[in-house]
């Protein structure tokens, strides 16, 4: 009996600590929705419209895999940012690296509103384009760590999974709003008038997102986790040094995990942009309505998942979410192959929402949970980073060269392995869930 009133005590706890972190949750959901939203408004460009702005002496093909050429820099860039963010995020704080993270990310895509095309500047046009596009991806790089910690290392025991879903969830609102935004610039003007300056609207739109997340950012509180630390002289000289050393494994395998998951993402929601119209003949804004319908799907599908995996388990969830993007890659090709508007947007749906989220959902919670406080932003960042240069920054450049190389067969079969590889890993990672932060 003394059990079960123990239990109902840390339950009732639980609950209260969960309300008074509300503001903080909120907060980090807030910044990472800015961050995204400025990220992502470039792979949309770059699908779009970037070929022929900054690549136009060139072949088509040749024009879209250099504008994704450009894209991907950001991805490289990203590792970049998650060391240097890690490492001072460890030894100084997750709070000050978040507004430092905004600042960055939102000056650079402010400016590439601003950037002169090839036909003003020449060649210093994509040389231009792809400075600022590193500094995005350092920016987004420090972003990813300090946001989750803020939200998991504030989070009560049992609920890790549900609080490090909502940064998670700044992804689909970002893709969201910069999806909306450029196809409402699209539809609202000429082709002419879009690729003249309309373009440039959701970049420079960023500028007002980004003051309002910094000043949310400024607002909150530091984790109990570091302030422990900083308290304690806990804290590592060299955390990133450190977190190569005593985790490699974990590092490894948490760089597996985030393959297909990343990879598969911006399959469905970058490749198919250009793949619609291109190979399929079907309109820009069906493409795009299929990719806002299924951020709009991850609202509710991320933090499903990421409290089920404070139920079950975070390896059930993710290993099922890898489980079902093996098994579905070529089904989905089949499915837009049908060009219907309604089923093209049902095979982005539940591509995203069904297999990328179930791996999403619980991946703050998780990558968290497999490194120590010390070197938590350096060994969960630096994972997250530099999958992502392999997976989520090459997927749309490799899917064009494999479907010009062998069809969509190529591109499934590219899917297909990702997805192996995010299963094996999960498979070989320790269960965290009911690990102490």
């Amino acid at each position: 009996m003394a059990t079960t009133t123990t239990e109902r005590s840390t339950s009732t706890a639980d609950r209260g600590d969960l309300r008074s972190i509300r503001p903080i949750i909120l907060a980090s959901f807030i910044g990472t929705t800015i961050e995204w939203y400025d990220f992502f408004l470039y792979g949309t460009a770059a699908a779009l419209v970037f070929n022929r702005l900054f690549f136009p002496t060139l072949e088509p093909l040749a024009g879209t895999l250099s504008a994704y050429g450009t894209f991907a820099v950001g991805f490289v860039a990203r590792p970049l940012g998650g060391i240097v963010f890690g490492h001072y995020g460890d030894r100084f704080g997750r709070k000050k690296m978040l507004v430092w993270s905004l600042l960055i990310m939102g000056s650079a895509t402010f400016l590439i509103g601003l950037l002169p095309t090839y036909g003003t500047i020449g060649l210093w046009a994509p040389v231009l384009l792809v400075v600022l596009r590193c500094a995005q991806g350092i920016g987004v790089g420090g972003e990813w760590g300090g946001a989750v910690l803020m939200a998991v290392e504030h989070s009560p025991h049992g609920r890790r999974g549900l609080a490090g879903s909502w940064p998670q969830m700044g992804v689909p609102a970002g893709l969201f709003l910069s999806t909306v935004v450029f196809a409402i610039c699209s539809t609202q003007m000429s082709d002419e008038q879009f690729l003249a300056w309309g373009w440039r609207l959701p970049f420079l739109v960023s500028l007002a997102l980004v003051a309002v997340g910094i000043f949310i950012r400024l607002a909150i509180m530091e984790t109990p986790a570091f302030t422990s630390l900083r308290a304690s002289g806990q804290r590592e000289a060299r955390p990133v040094v450190t977190a190569l050393r005593t985790h490699r494994r974990n590092l490894l395998l948490a760089m597996g995990m985030r393959l297909a998951e990343n990879g598969l993402f911006y399959v469905y929601t970058v490749f198919v942009l250009s793949y619609g119209p291109a190979q399929l003949g079907l309109a820009r804004n069906t493409m795009l309505t299929g990719v806002t319908l299924a951020a709009l799907a991850g609202l509710v599908a991320i933090p499903l998942y990421g409290a089920l995996s404070d139920r079950v388990g975070r390896r059930p969830v993710y290993l099922f979410g890898a489980a079902f993007s093996l098994l579905y890659a070529l089904p989905f090709f089949l499915l837009l192959e049908t060009r219907s508007a309604s089923v093209v947007w049902l095979a982005i749906v539940v591509g995203v929402a069904v297999g990328h989220n179930a791996m999403y959902g619980p991946q703050a919670a998780y990558f968290s949970e497999l490194f120590g406080a010390s070197v938590r932003y350096s060994g969960a960042s630096i994972a997250y980073q530099l999958a992502s240069v392999v997976s989520g920054g090459l997927a749309p450049f490799i899917a064009t060269a494999l479907l010009a190389w062998r069809g969509k067969e190529a591109v499934a079969a590219y899917m297909m392995v990702l997805s192996a590889i995010t299963l094996l890993s999960t498979y070989l990672a320790e269960e965290t869930y009911r690990s102490s932060v």
